[in-house]
């Protein structure tokens, strides 16, 4: 039998938040693209793909949306789901759009079977909820404070702030959070590969007495050899992100390790893998080779942020990112809870959510 597919679109915002890094400016809301499997009155899948992240990976969103159009049209959609994911996996489709069909596939799977995803991905029952951290963006001191007051008093003992392009200014705010929680909370920064190879050292070593559990992206991805200086001789881990973006990043990543002193990480995203499968592929090469490795996600809504939840939970993974579906006010796959500094995922087959076709109309089926 032929599965249906459908395509919806819908624009998602957080209460009280503009996402601005140092490398995306403010953000205003996420574009997000949908595929649904099966039929239109109760689908059997849906999965997720944020389609507005061009500063991560200069796709254009309606180029993303026509291309997986295209690559929809010519799937043998009478192949069992495992089948369609290794036809994906070994397509020269972009990896947004990867990951789309990836995970939903995934997500039919694991319904068809009864279970929740992270169990059929580990093969065994996991538990359903994990420690997540938060992200503190570019904002003023106040605005700052005021949001980490809140995590802290909703049990998010874990944050990780952006760092814009006044170096001062950020030490002067991550040392105002420091103080102000002392030791016992956990903090990183994040800084989108917008430092200079001459500025991070000396940069490095200035956030040392501040204790981090690690620093994100400090420079630009490409240069292998000063990322491995660098990590070496840091007083902190250095988590790769922007630098990984295919296998040959994970090779290299594997390869620096021990030459880093054993703090080069790596930061796994599916939107940037393209799906739980090459994903999964990365953590088991990474587990194998001993390299600390968290699993996180750009700011998405709860289809997107569950598969990553779900390949975190069957994982072991040394830190998660996966608050992106936290405060959204408009989401059509809303059932993700963030209390006590975890995320839960439901107890239901697959993702575990249900999508909402009546808040992101369709936009084309097969």
């Amino acid at each position: 039998m032929t599965l249906a597919y459908r395509f919806h679109r819908a624009s998602l915002h957080y209460e009280g938040l503009t996402l601005h890094t140092a490398s995306s400016g403010a953000v205003p809301g996420l574009d997000a693209l949908y595929l649904a499997l099966g039929p239109e009155s109760t689908p059997e899948a849906v999965a997720e793909v944020r389609l507005n992240c061009a500063y991560l990976n200069g796709y254009d969103p309606e180029d993303l949306v026509a291309e997986a159009q295209a690559f929809a049209a010519v799937l043998d959609w009478t192949k069992a789901p495992a089948a369609l994911r290794a036809v994906v996996a070994d397509s020269a489709a972009r990896a947004p759009v990867r990951a789309l069909f990836d995970c939903a596939l995934w997500d039919l799977e694991a319904r068809r079977a009864g279970v929740p995803l992270a169990h059929l991905i580990a093969g065994k029952p996991v538990p359903l909820a994990r420690g997540s951290n938060q992200t503190l963006f570019l904002s003023s001191d106040e605005d700052l404070v005021a949001r980490a007051d809140a995590y802290v008093a909703r049990g998010f003992r874990d944050l990780k702030v952006r760092f814009g392009p006044e170096f001062g200014a950020d030490l002067r705010r991550l040392t105002l959070l420091r103080d102000r929680f002392g030791p016992d909370l956990t903090l990183a920064i994040d800084a989108n590969g917008s430092w200079s190879v001459d500025d991070a050292a000396g940069r490095l070593a200035a956030l040392g007495p501040l204790a981090l559990k690690y620093v994100e992206q400090p420079i630009p991805p490409g240069d292998w050899p000063a990322l491995i200086r660098l990590a070496k001789a840091a007083p902190m881990p250095l988590m790769l992100d922007e630098s990984m973006a295919d296998d040959d990043d994970v090779t290299r990543t594997i390869e620096g390790f021990e030459a880093a002193g054993r703090k080069l990480w790596a930061h796994l995203k599916l939107i940037k893998t393209g799906g739980i499968t090459p994903a999964l592929q990365a953590v088991r090469r990474l587990e194998a080779a001993g390299v600390p490795f968290m699993i996180g996600q750009m700011n998405e809504g709860g289809l997107a942020t569950a598969a990553a939840a779900h390949l975190a939970l069957a994982t072991t993974p040394v830190a998660a990112e996966l608050y992106g579906a936290d405060g959204l006010t408009d989401d059509p796959a809303p059932g993700l809870i963030y209390e006590d500094g975890r995320i839960t995922v439901p107890a239901a087959p697959g993702l575990g959510l249900t999508f909402d076709k009546r808040r992101a109309p369709r936009m084309m089926e097969n």
